[in-house]
């Protein structure tokens, strides 16, 4: 077992960024449970690379799997993500809104919730925290680097659950990079697209301005 005391890293969604973080996970000694919308037999090519610690799988299967879930989907698609098989369970939001692939959705279009906000929503026994959705996914498994280096990558992160934040911050930790409290889920925006925060590759010191910068439409 690692040394976040999880085992299990299950994926709703194996795209750029799920199947990145599952070859970091690999890396680092966790089982992965890979999932898609199209079916566990689409997956066969990113399972044979990532190796016999590694199996897929439906999304309900994923959901129970894990003992941590990354739900890494298209913002519009969100409702299908399993709700039971993940009550109690962390949840690793990566998403972003992106109206030209998502169609506009008013509650976010008028600043009054947020994407993780609405994850939380939908998903309301589990602890969700936001992560991992301001670096391109190429960067993942390229710009970690050992805890105390002088220009450690950070990636902020927000949630509502304070156990939560600890755990996806020691796996941040185990993956090369330093994690940064950004606050509740509500102040998620100030890490998503077209904000200073967004892309912009950050040490835990550059992080605080850069949210503080943050302008909402």
């Amino acid at each position: 077992m690692t040394t976040t005391g999880l085992s299990t890293i299950g994926f709703i969604g194996s795209g750029n960024i799920g199947g990145q973080l599952a070859r970091l996970a690999v890396a680092h000694g966790y089982r992965v449970v890979m999932s898609n919308s199209r079916g566990p037999e689409t997956l066969a090519d990113l399972i044979e690379e990532l190796g016999p610690q590694a199996r897929a799988a439906t999304p309900e299967d994923a959901a129970a799997s894990g003992d941590l879930v990354v739900v890494t989907v298209p913002f519009a698609a969100y409702r299908s993500v399993p709700v039971a098989p993940l009550d109690g369970t962390v949840v690793v939001d990566t998403n972003n809104y992106y109206f030209e692939r998502d169609g506009h959705i008013a509650e976010l279009d008028d600043a009054t919730t947020t994407v993780s906000e609405m994850l939380q929503a939908h998903l309301p026994g589990s602890r969700v925290v936001k992560a991992f959705n301001n670096i391109m996914a190429k960067d993942l498994t390229t710009d970690g680097r050992p805890a105390g280096s002088a220009d450690r990558r950070a990636l902020p992160i927000a949630g509502d659950d304070a156990e939560a934040k600890r755990i996806v911050s020691e796996l941040l930790d185990q993956f090369g990079f330093d994690a940064v409290d950004a606050g509740p889920l509500a102040d998620s925006w100030r890490f998503e697209r077209d904000q200073p925060a967004y892309g912009t590759r950050m040490t835990a010191a550059d992080v605080p301005a850069k949210l503080a910068d943050a302008r909402r439409a």
